[in-house]
């Protein structure tokens, strides 16, 4: 049996879409407001030196982007979004060092991330992705965004 792109690739997209929904997911509800809470968030944000209002857009930004790409709603609009968040992430992590586990967390994690949101872009939604246009009753479109 040999494997063809063009039936794989749509599949691969759908598996990276979710995995990345379900992490921003995790990060934006488990973590900061199922856990830090919203005012903890805010608080560490504010902490790091950027406003305390940032906490909350990025945790809100990020439950946001979670459902959109595990449904694969406009999944390129949304990956490329959140990379002001990974890249933030990335900068925060820098002089903590490579590995993620060294005390701060390193930088290696939200980098990966950050690359793995220009491939979903490049990507597009992949297989078993929302179209909202056909929900809307305005027929399919062309190509899944």
């Amino acid at each position: 049996m040999t494997l063809d792109e063009r039936t794989t690739a749509p599949y691969a997209a759908l598996l990276l879409r979710v995995t990345l929904g379900a992490a921003f997911l995790a990060h934006g509800l488990l973590l900061k407001v199922m856990t830090f809470g919203l005012a903890g968030t805010m608080g560490f944000f504010g902490s790091l030196g950027y406003p305390p209002v940032f906490g909350a857009v990025v945790a809100i930004a990020e439950i946001a982007a979670g459902l959109a790409l595990i449904g694969g709603v406009w999944v390129r609009a949304v990956s490329l979004l959140a990379l002001p968040i990974m890249i933030g992430a990335t900068i925060q992590h820098l002089p903590n060092g490579w590995i993620f586990s060294a005390r701060g967390g390193g930088w290696e994690f939200p980098a990966m991330w950050t690359l793995l949101l220009l491939v979903q872009a490049g990507l597009g939604a992949g297989a078993h992705a929302l179209d909202l246009a056909r929900l809307a009753g305005r027929g399919a479109t062309a190509a899944r965004a």
